[in-house]
């Protein structure tokens, strides 16, 4: 079989994993549907972000070491980049949801790269919509509190300064983006994200195989180099976008809440 014979082969003729089986994974514990993969990293992740910071912060020294020392850069970078922006004076009343956020979205998508696990949590829209879902739900809590019902819708759908006539337009459009687009969006930029960046290294890192180990012949050989090459160019790009998209979704967290708590602003 030539190399340009196996490239026009429909993938599950020849041993590769199709998009069904990458993210439709059998359960863990026979019997137990629920129980799969991506539940058991979700799992890991959440207590891992819990053991992490307890054992930066549990006993935190005045001088930081070990752990504390490099949980504090994140702590910073959230508190300097997600937080403050957004939430002003109120940041540190806010850090605890927003730092786990950040961590726990960042670790979800790492573990797409992480050997044995290589399984990014996000890429299936189920977490990302639980996560945005709650941030949604936080939000219309707080900004009923906060504004009372009439005064958050109104703030919300008709934004003071603009001629009258403007808001039959606007305040449907406004209304849409603000209760369904927006958390829409939220989950989705992430659960995209996630998902085409397991197909492409699932992908790239099959056609290395294929051709080095399955089907070497002269012609084959410098595509599955290739391949390699892609996987490990492709490895390093994905784990830019992984900390890109947490940062995302935590810094629109933050904006939502703090559109919320700071209707003027």
């Amino acid at each position: 079989m030539s190399a340009l014979t196996v490239l026009a082969t429909p993938a599950d003729q020849f041993g590769a994993p199709t998009p069904d089986e990458l993210f439709n994974l059998p359960p863990i514990i026979p019997g137990v549907d629920w129980f799969t993969k991506p539940v058991l990293l979700a799992l890991l992740s959440a207590v891992l972000v819990i053991g992490v910071t307890w054992a930066a912060f549990g006993n935190p020294k005045v001088v930081p070491r070990g752990v504390q020392n490099v949980v504090e850069y994140g702590y910073m970078f959230v508190r300097d980049q997600v937080a403050r922006p957004f939430l002003g004076k109120d940041a540190d009343r806010w850090m605890g949801l927003l730092l786990s956020v950040f961590f726990l979205v960042l670790i979800w998508n790492v573990m797409g790269v992480i050997p044995i696990a290589q399984f990014p949590v996000a890429s299936h829209i189920a977490f990302p919509a639980v996560l945005a879902i709650s941030i949604y739900v936080l939000k219309v809590y707080l900004g009923v509190k906060h504004q009372g019902g009439i005064g958050y819708f109104k703030n919300m759908m008709f934004p003071p300064g603009l001629p009258k006539g403007i808001y039959f337009l606007l305040a449907p459009i406004e209304f849409l983006s603000n209760m369904i687009i927006a958390p829409f969006t939220h989950m989705v930029r992430l659960f995209a994200n996630m998902f085409a960046g397991h197909m492409l290294l699932a992908f790239f890192s099959m056609v290395g195989f294929w051709f080095l180990f399955e089907q070497l012949t002269p012609l084959g050989a410098p595509i599955g180099v290739l391949g390699v090459i892609m996987t490990i160019i492709f490895t390093a790009f994905e784990m830019f976008i992984q900390f890109l998209q947490a940062f995302l979704f935590a810094m629109l967290a933050s904006m939502y809440i703090g559109g919320a708590l700071h209707p003027d602003h």
